[in-house]
């Protein structure tokens, strides 16, 4: 008997020896595989188990690339360390951030080194190093200069509480993203980056992309393109007029009334002397709610101006009202409503009594008495002058063309997306390089003169002015114009968390570059990224930014591709009891230092996989660890008492070690990481099974520690070099299996009596018809099945032996 597997001794020896020889190494001759992990924010509760289910993906996949290809991996590990969570948790804790956050840093990379992966640590980065954000100031420099970056006064999501303004995809469910609470509206005069002049690239560019179909709908959701036609509603009595964007412009002869967005420039302006106090107070009102709770709220709410605006199309009188469900950011703020057509419309024409005109009928015929809006696209118009008896569908598409031939709006496309908020007032962030002048405007930091270093400060905390912390410091605020030498004052916003996170990746093959985010020979031979794993719920903030910025940099030169993740996997979350997230508040977090220490790294990678399929969320249980370490005892027993058995391969054992590669590999593949451990499982019983029953050869075990080496890599590697092996196991090469050698000599074959079942017969897989019917009939004798005269006999070859007969 071997013995026993001491998980700590192995672990440890092999840790210290891949530290003293790594056994990635570029020599520049291997081809690249740049897999890359979604880097994490150094948070002070430290790893659970869900944070290694990502880690462990990533590195199965990366060794599996080493070993299947010869890759050279570019594997690398680094922290996204400014913004909101890392200032959060720094108040929270009565310390400065630079100092918790240095903390944390060591802490969870310590915990990282667990798990053994192939991170190469010289490649590290951190978003909170000068080295590092001057590159991130240095980008937002290069947009200013093309016109992508600009400052503008507008509503935005306020959290009370973070006392910071929000990008709207850090708003969720009408809460702050990081702390939970409320978010309000506060007008500031904020930084925004031009994403929208994007829109199209990023939303075309999907269709290139290997990435889940899920991830590229909600992007393509939150790009919303729409085509349709921008309408101009004269306003009664006044010079103003109203724009409408419109997706429907056949149904204008049926729009009663129009809505503005209670931020709408003239909302205010147009409220009657009798109205004006109803008015404003519906305009506070709204401020106060975020746009997400206004577009769910189910009542609807409004107010009416006291004014009216001209349907340019039939010179009808539309009252204008205003109500929150319709946001400023989209379209035009304002909208035309056509309430027999439209839910929302109907609801509030409903409410407040005002008109509602079908224009729209199947089989040209009008609804009496409407208890709904009629809403199938299709249909004959009708109630609509000249344009009555067509068919919708077709004047939809023709609609706006005519609209601008009559000069009353003009065809146009919309876009859900809105420009990127990207000033943060907070102090833990990346100074924007931007400097105010009373002569010159706003000017940039000269890019020779980049980092603008974030100044070190006693007090961090958030002001609740609307400032950030940064304008309370005279001597950094205050500084002179870099064109014309006056004094002039620095911006005092940072840059949100997204930042550094949009381009990190870029930077690791390059890292101690300080004359270039990244060189392009560097660029052209390493980048972009092949592989990148990491939690589905980035799908539309991170991604986007990182596909916003690399078609940038493209652009500008800096590399010369333009979709920064070739493939992308979503890992699901590990929760724990009842699928509730894991979260130091709730007491349910699960440490993997402890699982570690009693069952080892290699038990603990491997249930990662096994708790369920890796897309999907998976509830922990610590007594299914017990499993899988008792799977690799009895995988370290098998070969360990049999390496030097001397055992001659057999047909069998060559059948079952190239049906094993086929299996583990397609599974792999396939991303089944779940049933490849079962698969494991399944096949080291098989051989079990065969070494008590006469041996197993050595090319088995062999083939069989290459295949568990990604997935265990310690005890693959001991077991290696058990076997004789004189160099890594990752330095071995991937098996193929043979599909001649894996083909069964026989099969089970279902032998049937008037086609129901009796019994099942082993056949060779190449019998001939006759014999195959002799052997059924055989058999169905020996059992006292078949009796009466048989009148037909059927062999369909491997599957079935059906004897008819009649009594």
């Amino acid at each position: 008997m071997a013995a026993p597997y001491n998980h700590r001794e192995i672990e440890e020896k092999w840790r210290k020896e891949w530290e003293a020889h790594p056994i990635n190494v570029n020599d520049g001759k291997k081809p690249k595989y740049y897999c890359l992990d979604m880097f994490p924010y150094p948070s002070g509760n430290g790893l659970h188990v869900g944070h290694w289910r990502g880690y462990v993906i990533s590195d199965v996949w990366s060794r599996y690339k080493m070993l299947n290809g010869g890759h050279y991996i570019i594997h690398p590990m680094g922290w996204d360390a400014f913004g909101l969570p890392a200032e959060n948790y720094a108040i929270k804790m009565g310390v400065h951030p630079a100092v918790s956050t240095a903390d944390n840093v060591s802490k969870i990379k310590s915990q990282i080194k667990q798990i053994a992966a192939l991170y190469d640590w010289d490649m590290e980065v951190n978003t909170t190093d000068p080295n590092f954000y001057k590159w991130t100031q240095w980008i937002f420099v290069k947009m200013f200069k093309a016109g992508l970056a600009y400052e503008k006064e507008m509503p935005i999501n306020w959290c009370p509480s973070c006392k910071t303004g929000l990008a709207n995809e850090e708003v969720v469910n009408g809460k702050c993203e990081r702390c939970g609470a409320e978010v309000t509206k506060k007008n500031l005069k904020q930084w925004m980056l031009k994403i929208t002049a994007y829109a199209d690239r990023l939303l075309n560019d999907l269709d290139k992309l290997d990435w889940p179909e899920k991830v590229k709908k909600m992007q393509t959701d939150w790009i919303g393109k729409s085509y349709g036609a921008e309408v101009d509603f004269p306003v009664e009595g006044s010079d103003e007029k109203i724009t409408v964007y419109t997706t429907r412009p056949d149904t204008l002869h049926g729009a009663t009334f129009m809505v503005l967005a209670p931020e709408h420039a003239l909302a205010a302006k147009l409220a009657t002397p009798e109205n004006k106090e109803a008015v404003e107070k519906y305009i506070y009102e709204a401020s106060m709610k975020s746009n997400v709770d206004r577009l769910q709220d189910k009542e609807k709410t409004g107010v009416f101006t006291g004014t009216y605006a001209i349907n340019p199309l039939n010179g009808a009188k539309v009252p204008i009202w205003l109500s929150d469900y319709v946001l400023a950011d989209y379209g035009t703020g304002a909208i035309m409503c056509v309430p027999a057509h439209d839910d929302r419309d109907f609801e509030f024409a409903r409410k407040f009594n005002i008109p509602i005109i079908q224009v729209i009928a199947k089989d040209g015929k009008e609804i009496e008495n409407m208890e709904e809006a009629y809403t199938d696209a299709s249909g004959t118009m009708i109630n609509s002058g000249e344009w009555n008896g067509m068919e919708s569908a077709v004047l939809k598409k023709e609609a706006p063309v005519m609209i601008e031939k009559m000069g009353i709006g003009r065809k146009t496309v919309n876009y859900k997306l809105r420009d990127w908020v990207f000033s943060r007032q907070r102090y833990w962030g990346e100074p924007i390089p931007i400097v105010h002048c009373p002569k010159c405007g706003c000017v940039p930091v000269p890019e020779d003169q980049l980092p603008l270093l974030l100044p070190e400060v006693e007090s961090y905390q958030p002001t609740g002015t609307g400032e950030s912390p940064l304008a309370d410091i005279d001597w950094w605020v205050n500084t002179t114009c870099p064109v014309c030498g006056a004094p002039a004052k620095r911006e005092t916003n940072t840059m949100p968390q997204w930042a550094g996170s949009s381009w990190y990746f870029l930077r690791y093959v390059d890292n101690k570059n300080d004359k270039e985010l990244v060189s392009r020979e560097k660029a052209d031979k390493y980048l972009p990224v092949d592989m990148y794993i990491g939690g589905v719920e980035h799908a539309v903030l991170h991604l986007l930014y990182s596909r916003f910025y690399t078609k940038f940099l493209c652009d500008i030169g800096v590399i010369d591709f333009d979709e920064p993740f070739v493939k992308l996997f979503n890992q699901g979350m590990i929760t724990g009891k009842n699928g509730i997230k894991m979260s130091k508040s709730k007491g349910n977090v699960v440490s993997p230092d402890d699982l570690v220490r009693d069952y080892g790294c290699d038990s603990l990678r491997m249930y990662e996989l096994f708790v369920g399929p890796p897309e999907l969320d998976s509830e922990w249980d610590d007594r299914g660890i017990d499993g899988v370490n008792r799977f690799l005892n009895r995988f370290w027993n098998l070969v360990m008492d049999n390496k030097d058995s001397g055992v001659q391969a057999t047909k069998e054992m060559v059948k079952v070690r190239h049906k094993m590669i086929h299996e583990i590999t397609t599974r792999l593949e396939n991303f089944s990481l779940n049933t490849v451990i079962s698969g494991f499982m399944e096949y080291t019983n098989k051989m079990v099974d065969m070494a008590r029953n006469g041996g197993i050869d050595k090319e088995t075990l062999q083939t069989a520690v290459i295949l568990l080496a990604p997935f265990a890599p310690h005890i693959g590697e001991e077991l290696w070099r058990q076997l004789g092996g004189t160099d890594s196991v990752f330095h071995a090469v991937w098996p193929v299996a043979d599909k001649a050698a894996m083909a069964d000599d026989e099969k089970e074959v279902a032998v049937q009596v008037n086609g129901k079942t009796k019994l099942v017969v082993t056949v060779p897989v190449d019998i001939s018809k006759e014999d195959a019917i002799a052997e059924g009939k055989k058999a169905l004798e020996a059992a006292g099945k078949l009796s009466g005269t048989v009148v037909k006999e059927i062999y369909v070859p491997g599957k079935i032996i059906n004897i008819v007969v009649k009594p």
